[in-house]
C-alpha cells in the first residue's frame, strides 16, 4: 500500500458556526474554487451539494454533517460541514472529535452568537486549532472590527486579523492582505474565480499600516527571534510571518481572522490559502492515546504504526447498507481485510473503503493514517467504537454525547407497520447517539427522546420519507430528572424462604447528593468479606436499576453517590438476584428519605428583535418563568438573553413571530438542570401519576 499524498499535505477540517452564518455556502464555494464542482449550489435554492437530504434542502439548514474531499495547492483537504442548530449538536461533537482543525464562521452582522459560543466550547474541549472567517461582509450592518473584538472578548481568543475589508455592506469590494500588503479585488463576471492584486488604495493605507503593525506585534510575541527583529526595526519577511503564525495557530495561541462574502464570491480563495498555511496536518497534532488491558498506548500518525481507527458516524445508505465513517489515526488498511472491533470484541470484514464527496462515493483500495473515509461491512460497529487488528488491540477514547432533553410517545398509524417502525427506529438510533428509543411498560408506549422539538420533528419526518412509516405522535414531554438533597443511611434485608433454596441478600448503604452534572458514583466500603466480592457488581446493578425510574416521580435519578457500607450473606441462599433486589429496595427507601426534588432542563435563550418590540419580547421571557440576564444592542437590533425552563418554551417560535409581526427570532440551547419550584413539582408528579392510571 502506498500513499497517494504525503501526510504533511493532508488537512482534516470542519466548518462550524451558529445557525445561518453561511457554513454550507462557504463549503460550496470551497468546492467550486478548488475545482471539485463546476456549478455553485445555493442553500436557498435547495441545490447545495453538502445539504443533500430532502429535509435539508426544504428547510435550508444542515441536519447531518457531510464529508467531502477536495484539493488546493497540492494539499488534500477533507472538509466536514457541520449543522448550526443546537438540536443537532451530536453532529458537531463527533466531527470535532476526529478533525485536526476548524474554520469558525461568524456572521459580520450577528457576530458571536449563542451557538458560536457552544461550538467554540466544544472545539476547545477537543483542543482543535481554529481560523476565523467573518462572512456576509456584503450585508447591511456588517462590521468586521466589531466582530473581531467580540471574538476576543466573548470567546477570549487571541484573534489576529490577517486581512481587512475594503468597504463594508454594499460597499464591500475586496480585501487587503496584511501579510503581502496587497489589495485584492474579485471579478464578478466569472463568480470571483479570478481576482486582481493591486497596490493598496491611498485612502486605506493608514488603516492597512495600523493592522499590519498589529499582525507583526502579535507574531513577534510568539517568537523570540522575531521579537528581536521587530524591536530592532528590521524587515520581517512573508515566510517568517506565515511560519510563526502557523506554529502559534496549531498551539492554539493565535486565531488568524479572515473575511469575505461567500454568497458574493469574495474572500474564499484567501480562506483556502489560510487552511493550507495555518491549520495542522495529522502529524502536527498531538499523538492519540488508547488503552488495552490496563496499559496506555501512544499512537503517532504513521503508516508503519499499528492500525487504529475510530468510527465517529453511522449512516444507513439506501444502496450500500450500513456505512461507518472512520478516522484512521495510525497504520493502513485494505478493503477486504478482517478487522477487530475492540469495543464490541468482534471480528468484522471491512468490505469496501469509500472516499465521500457529500452523497457521492468514490471506491478506494486502501486507507492510510490521517484519512477520513467511509467503510462498508462493519455491521456491528456503533458510534465511538475502535477498529484495529486482533493481534495489536487498542481502545481509543470514545465520544461523549449530551443526554436527550425532550421525549414524545410514538405509534404507527397502521398496526401492520409495528415491526417496520421498530426496525426504522433501531436504524436511526444507530446513526444518532442523542436519539434514544425506549418502551414504557406501564403505558405500553414507545417513547423516543431527542435534543429538542426540531430534532424529533425531523426524525418523525424521516420515518415517513425514508422508511415509509406514518406515525401518530404524542405531545412533547420534558425529560425531567430527580435527585436527593440530603444524606440518608439505612439497610435492607431481602430474605425469602419458599421451600428448598431461599433468597438472602443484606445491604447497608448510604446515599448522598453530589455536584450537579456529576451523574452517579458507586463506592464499595465493605470490609472483611461480609459481602463476597462476587456480589458487589449485583449491588451496583440493583442501584442502577432503581435509579432508572426514580421512586419520587418515576424519572431517572441523577447526581447521587451511593456507598455500600456493610451487609451479610448466606452461604446457601445468597445469589446475584437476592443482592440486586436488596440493593434496589434499599436505594428506593433511602432516596425517599434524602429529601428528593424534581429537576428540569433549563435553556439559555437569546431573542433578537427590533427596538419597538423589546417590551413584549422581554415580557414573554419573564412570563415563561425566565430570568433575563442581559439586554444588548447590535446592528440596530435589541438582544434579550436569559435562562428559561424548556417546559415553557414549547411553541415559542409562533409566539415571538406574533409579538414582533414576524421580525423577531430566537435561539436556545441546553444549559443545565435546575430544581422545579415545589408547587409546580407537585402538579407535574400528580399529572404523571394520573396519566399512568388512565393508560
Amino acid at each position: 500500500m502506498s500513499r497517494t499524498i504525503a501526510l504533511d499535505k493532508v488537512r482534516n477540517i470542519g466548518v462550524m458556526a451558529h445557525i445561518d452564518a453561511g457554513k454550507t455556502t462557504v463549503s460550496e464555494r470551497i468546492l467550486f474554487y478548488s475545482g471539485k464542482t463546476y456549478k455553485i449550489g445555493e442553500t436557498h435554492d435547495g441545490a447545495a451539494v453538502m445539504d443533500f437530504m430532502d429535509q435539508e434542502q426544504e428547510r435550508g439548514i444542515t441536519i447531518n454533517s457531510a464529508a467531502t474531499t477536495t484539493s488546493w495547492r497540492e494539499h488534500r483537504i477533507t472538509l466536514i460541514d457541520t449543522p448550526g442548530h443546537v438540536d443537532f449538536t451530536a453532529e458537531v461533537e463527533r466531527s470535532l472529535r476526529v478533525l485536526d482543525g476548524a474554520v469558525a464562521l461568524f456572521c459580520a452582522v450577528g457576530g458571536v452568537q449563542p451557538q458560536s459560543e457552544q461550538v467554540w466550547r466544544q472545539s476547545e474541549k477537543y483542543s482543535v486549532p481554529k481560523i476565523a472567517f467573518i462572512n456576509k461582509m456584503d450585508r447591511i450592518g456588517a462590521d468586521f472590527f466589531s466582530v473581531v473584538e467580540s471574538i476576543q472578548e466573548t470567546l477570549r481568543a487571541n484573534a489576529v486579523p490577517m486581512v481587512i475589508p475594503i468597504g463594508q455592506a454594499e460597499n464591500f469590494n475586496g480585501l487587503i492582505d496584511l501579510v503581502q500588503m496587497r489589495a485584492v479585488y474579485y471579478d464578478d463576471k466569472d463568480m470571483g474565480t479570478s481576482f486582481q492584486e493591486t497596490d493598496i488604495p491611498e485612502d486605506m493605507l493608514e488603516a492597512a499600516m495600523h493592522w499590519r503593525q498589529n499582525l507583526l506585534e502579535k507574531s513577534a510575541e510568539q517568537c523570540d527571534n522575531l521579537l528581536e527583529k521587530f524591536l530592532e526595526g528590521q524587515e520581517i519577511s512573508e515566510a517568517e510571518i506565515i511560519e510563526v503564525v502557523r506554529k502559534a495557530t496549531i498551539e492554539r495561541r493565535i486565531v488568524p481572522v479572515y473575511c469575505g462574502s461567500a454568497f458574493k464570491n469574495k474572500g474564499v480563495q484567501r480562506l483556502l490559502d489560510a487552511i493550507v498555511n495555518y491549520l495542522p496536518s495529522p502529524v502536527e497534532v498531538p499523538a492519540i492515546h488508547g488503552e488495552y488491558d490496563g496499559e496506555t498506548h501512544e499512537l503517532q500518525a504513521d503508516d508503519k504504526e499499528r492500525f487504529a481507527a475510530l468510527a465517529f458516524k453511522i449512516v444507513a445508505d439506501k444502496h450500500m447498507g450500513k456505512l461507518a465513517y472512520i478516522r484512521v489515526y495510525s497504520g493502513q488498511i485494505s478493503s477486504g481485510t478482517v478487522v477487530y472491533n475492540s469495543t464490541q470484541d468482534t471480528n468484522q470484514r471491512l468490505g469496501r473503503i469509500i472516499r465521500m464527496h457529500a452523497n457521492r462515493q468514490e471506491a478506494i483500495e486502501s486507507a492510510s493514517s490521517g484519512d477520513i473515509v467511509a467503510a462498508v461491512g462493519l455491521q456491528q460497529t456503533r458510534t465511538g467504537d475502535t477498529i484495529c487488528m486482533k493481534d495489536s488491540p487498542i481502545i481509543l477514547e470514545s465520544i461523549e454525547f449530551p443526554a436527550p432533553v425532550m421525549s414524545i410517545s410514538i405509534k404507527p398509524a397502521s398496526r401492520n407497520d409495528n415491526e417496520k417502525m421498530g426496525e426504522a427506529l433501531r436504524h436511526m438510533a444507530d446513526e444518532d447517539p442523542t436519539f434514544v428509543v425506549g418502551y414504557d411498560e406501564e403505558t405500553e408506549e414507545t417513547i423516543i427522546s431527542g435534543m429538542g422539538e426540531l430534532h424529533l420533528e425531523v426524525l418523525v419526518e424521516r420515518l415517513k420519507r425514508e422508511f415509509g412509516v406514518v406515525a401518530e405522535v404524542g405531545r412533547p414531554e420534558v425529560a425531567y430528572r430527580e435527585t436527593g438533597t440530603a444524606m440518608a443511611e439505612g439497610q435492607y434485608k431481602h430474605s425469602k424462604q419458599t421451600g428448598g433454596r431461599g433468597q438472602y441478600g443484606h445491604v447497608v448503604m448510604k446515599v448522598e447528593p453530589t455536584d450537579p452534572g456529576h451523574g452517579f458514583s458507586f463506592v464499595n466500603k465493605v470490609k472483611g468479606g461480609n459481602i463476597p466480592q462476587e456480589y458487589i457488581p449485583a449491588v451496583e446493578k440493583g442501584v442502577i436499576g432503581a435509579m432508572a425510574h426514580g421512586p419520587f416521580a418515576g424519572y431517572p435519578v441523577v447526581d447521587m453517590c451511593v456507598t455500600l457500607l456493610d451487609g451479610s450473606y448466606h452461604e446457601v441462599d445468597s445469589s446475584e438476584y437476592a443482592f440486586i433486589e436488596a440493593a434496589r429496595v434499599c436505594f428506593r427507601d433511602l432516596f425517599m428519605k434524602s429529601r428528593p426534588e424534581l429537576l428540569e432542563p433549563v435553556m439559555s435563550v437569546e431573542a433578537v428583535c427590533p427596538e419597538d418590540y423589546m417590551g413584549p419580547v422581554s415580557g414573554s421571557v419573564c412570563q415563561r418563568r425566565g430570568r433575563i440576564e442581559t439586554m444588548d444592542e447590535k446592528a440596530g437590533q435589541k438582544i434579550v438573553r436569559g435562562m428559561v425552563p424548556l417546559s415553557e418554551m414549547f411553541g415559542y417560535s409562533n409566539t415571538i413571530r406574533t409579538l414582533t409581526q414576524g421580525r423577531g427570532a430566537f435561539t436556545m440551547q441546553f444549559e443545565r438542570y435546575e430544581a422545579v419550584p415545589f408547587s409546580l413539582a407537585e402538579e407535574i408528579i400528580k399529572k404523571r401519576r394520573e396519566q399512568k392510571k388512565i393508560r
